[in-house]
Parts: C-alpha cells; sequence; structure tokens
C-alpha cells in the first residue's frame, strides 16, 4: 500500500509549492509522474518547471511529446500513465489517479480556496483510507511551512 499524502493549498499557488516537492523527490532518488486535469495545465506545468528558478531547473517531459520512459519527472493527464515507472505520483487541481497501490506514495496537492478542489479532496481522503493506503493531512502555515495536522 501507498503513502498517500494531501497537501492544502492556502497560502501559495500549485506552481509555487509543486517545484519544491519534486525537488524532495528527485533528492530520495525517485521517479514522478505528475498528473494534470486538463492538457493546458500539463503544458503550463511543463513550461514552468523549466523556468520557475533562475537557479534552476526540474528534468521532465510530457507525454505529449513521446519519450516518457526517460524521463525524472513525466507530466501527464492520464490517470495510468507509468511510463517512466515512477515511484510518486502527484495530482494535481483534482487530478484522480485509477489506483496509487503500484506507488511508494501519493501526493494530492489542492487549492483550498477552490471548492471543488476540496470537494474531490475530501473524497480521494475516504477513498484512499478505504483502499487501505496510509493517509497524513499537511496544510500551510502563513508562512508558507507545510504542517502535518492530526
Amino acid at each position: 500500500m501507498a503513502e498517500v499524502l494531501f497537501y492544502h493549498l492556502t497560502e501559495s499557488r500549485m506552481e509555487d509549492a509543486l517545484p519544491d516537492l519534486l525537488e524532495r523527490s528527485l533528492a530520495r532518488g525517485w521517479r514522478v509522474v505528475v498528473q494534470a486535469a486538463t492538457p493546458e495545465r500539463r503544458d503550463a506545468l511543463d513550461q514552468h518547471l523549466w523556468t520557475f528558478r533562475d537557479d534552476s531547473f526540474l528534468p521532465h517531459g510530457s507525454d505529449a511529446d513521446g519519450g516518457g520512459a526517460l524521463q525524472p519527472i513525466l507530466l501527464t493527464i492520464e490517470p495510468e500513465q507509468r511510463a517512466n515507472d515512477p515511484h510518486v505520483r502527484f495530482m494535481v487541481e483534482g487530478a484522480v489517479p485509477d489506483d496509487l497501490a503500484p506507488y511508494q506514495r501519493g501526493v494530492y496537492l489542492f487549492d483550498g480556496h477552490d471548492p471543488v478542489q476540496l470537494a474531490t479532496a475530501r473524497e480521494r481522503w475516504k477513498a484512499e483510507k478505504s483502499a487501505g493506503h496510509s493517509v497524513t493531512y499537511w496544510q500551510q502555515t502563513e508562512d508558507r511551512r507545510w504542517v502535518k495536522k492530526a
């Protein structure tokens, strides 16, 4: 069973929080797939991850470009996409995977100011817990740090 983390964004945008979480995953030696809800969001993330910081970039590719098996971070809209044999699956802005059992970790990153994303996160919490995964909830503080909630 996977460890499933829910990251509740209250102080920053997903585009600001995701790169740090991806860097941490790569530092652990994990391969990652990021599932977006729409092709437009996937493509925007593709551009953003090249330029999010002046002194760094995240090595990645999109399944729209092919060659997914070679990517440390693969961006997709497909709920079953695993071409890069990932350890971790990120779901952003309400994306829902087929199954998190093949992963070491699943991460839901959702906007706390969006009622649709909140509702989806609540539904997924129940579903992942029912599936037997270990679930934890993290919320941002005012200084944008993550705090684990009980």
